[in-house]
């Protein structure tokens, strides 16, 4: 009976586990060091593989990112730039010298759109002002929007200030002039409108209309502006980067982000067809923290 229950054990046990269930022949005495050693040759062996498989992964986890990699999401206002920045709105367009706004972005293209008499001669007094601050001299990139005076003052910059056009990158929508919805077409004058209605919370908008003319708030053009330095800080590390804008407000709201100022105050930093300016973000504008009751903003530049 004991012949014929052990008999049934091995015949139901796996072929793995079949060794263990016999008795060893006293010619096997070594087997529990013959074990011992493949079951630390497998070990090692495993180790080995793991080296190998692991040792890519280690090798991009220890070696340093480059600054433009390691940078990641902008913020503002930014702890510091990687790249030094002049901003520059386009000189004045036709519309503009016929005094009206124009914000559609149907329009941006258009010849209208483009730079007046006036607004060539402000583009080119532009273009030697930077020559004159050096902003080129160890070569420099100029991003305008596509919008036709931004552009046109582009190629004057690069032609003034011996820029090969390739360094022209044309930015074909976080550049556009702000969207003044009901706004469009009326006297340059309104937009001062727009602006005692910026003065009382970045999110308020214009009055929408229906030709397809967006209306944004302080806060939708503090968003497009923003994507573009995440562009552009993660592009270029320890370059020149020329901005080139339509109108006022992408400037104005983009400097304000950079400097920490309230957004409902960019107006205060208007820039007039033609004007550049050095970016500074260490140069903090006396009126960051006004003493009037009237802004109270615990997190600028990010205030409602």
């Amino acid at each position: 009976m004991l012949s014929l229950s052990a008999s049934s054990s091995s015949s139901t046990a796996s072929p793995a586990s079949a060794p263990f269930l016999s008795r060893p022949h006293k010619s096997d005495h070594h087997c529990p060091d013959h074990h011992r050693n493949l079951l630390l040759l497998a070990i090692r062996r495993r180790r080995i593989l793991l080296a190998v498989l692991t040792t890519p992964f280690l090798h991009h986890a220890l070696v340093p990112r480059s600054p433009a990699l390691a940078r990641g999401l902008f913020r503002m206002p930014p702890p510091g730039l990687a790249n030094r920045y002049f901003l520059v709105r386009a000189g004045e367009s036709v519309y503009e010298s016929y005094g009206v706004l124009r914000t559609n972005p149907v329009a941006k293209t258009s010849v209208d759109s483009g730079l007046s008499v006036e607004g060539a001669r402000q583009a080119a007094q532009t273009a030697l002002e930077l020559k004159r601050l050096g902003a080129c001299d160890a070569s420099c990139w100029i991003w305008p929007s596509i919008t036709q005076r931004a552009y046109q003052a582009a190629e004057i910059i690069a032609s003034v200030n011996g820029v090969d056009r390739s360094r022209i990158v044309p930015e074909y929508s976080f550049l556009d002039a702000r969207g003044l919805g009901a706004f469009e077409g009326r006297s340059l004058g309104s937009i001062n409108k727009v602006y005692e209605s910026d003065n009382i919370s970045s999110d308020n908008k214009p009055p929408p209309v229906d030709d397809g003319t967006p209306n944004e708030s302080v806060a939708d053009v503090f968003v497009r502006v923003t994507q573009l330095m995440s562009i552009l800080e993660t592009q270029y590390s320890a370059d020149t980067v020329i901005i080139v804008s339509p109108d006022s407000d992408n400037l104005s709201v983009l400097q304000a982000g950079l400097i920490g100022l309230d957004l409902r105050r960019h107006s205060d930093l208007f820039f007039s067809p033609g004007e550049v300016r050095l970016v500074d973000p260490n140069s903090i504008p006396d009126y960051k923290q006004p003493a009037s009751a009237v802004y109270k903003c615990a997190n600028p530049p990010s205030c409602k």
